[in-house]
C-alpha cells in the first residue's frame, strides 16, 4: 500500500477531538469488553485491518478470549455470545451498515428491554466513533509500525 497523508499531522486538532471523544467513551458506563467488542466487530465489517490489529490486541489485553474474537465474525449463530453482547452486535451492524437499513425498529426494542437510554446513547456514539476512525485508516491506508 502506498504511503497517504497523515491527518494527525495535517490536522492535529482534529485528531485530538477523535481522541476526546475516545477519553469519553472510555469513561462512560458501558462494561469495557461491550466497547472492544463494537470496536473488533466495526472493523471487521469495515475491513479495517489496522484497528481490527490495535483492538483484537487491546481485547485479549482485557481478558477477552481468543475462542470468542475468532467467533466474533458469526457472532449470531455462536453460544459464546450473551444476550446483551448480541444486541450490541447487531446494533453494530446495523448502524456501520446505515445505508442497509439503520437500526432496525426491532433492534431498538430488544436494546430497551437490556439498556438504559444513556447506555444505548454510548453505545451508538461508540459504534459511531470506531466507523470514523475505520474511515480515517483505510482512506489515509495507515499501517503498524512493527
Amino acid at each position: 500500500m502506498e504511503k497517504r497523508i497523515s491527518i494527525k499531522d495535517l490536522e492535529p486538532d482534529a485528531y485530538k477531538a477523535m481522541f476526546q471523544m475516545e477519553k469519553y467513551l472510555s469513561s462512560c458506563d458501558l462494561e469495557k469488553k461491550y466497547l472492544e467488542l463494537i470496536k473488533v466487530r466495526a472493523s471487521q465489517i469495515n475491513g479495517c485491518a489496522y484497528c481490527i490489529e490495535i483492538h483484537v490486541k487491546d481485547a485479549l489485553e482485557m481478558g477477552e478470549s481468543q475462542r470468542r474474537l475468532f467467533a466474533l465474525s458469526a457472532w449470531w449463530e455462536s453460544p459464546l455470545f450473551n444476550e446483551k453482547e448480541k444486541i450490541i452486535l447487531k446494533m453494530t451492524e446495523e448502524i456501520s451498515m446505515i445505508a442497509d437499513k439503520g437500526l432496525t425498529t426491532s433492534t431498538y426494542e430488544r436494546a430497551i428491554k437490556h439498556f438504559s437510554n444513556n447506555e444505548i446513547a454510548q453505545i451508538i456514539m461508540q459504534i459511531i466513533t470506531i466507523n470514523s476512525w475505520n474511515r480515517i485508516a483505510i482512506s489515509t491506508h495507515m499501517v503498524h509500525e512493527e
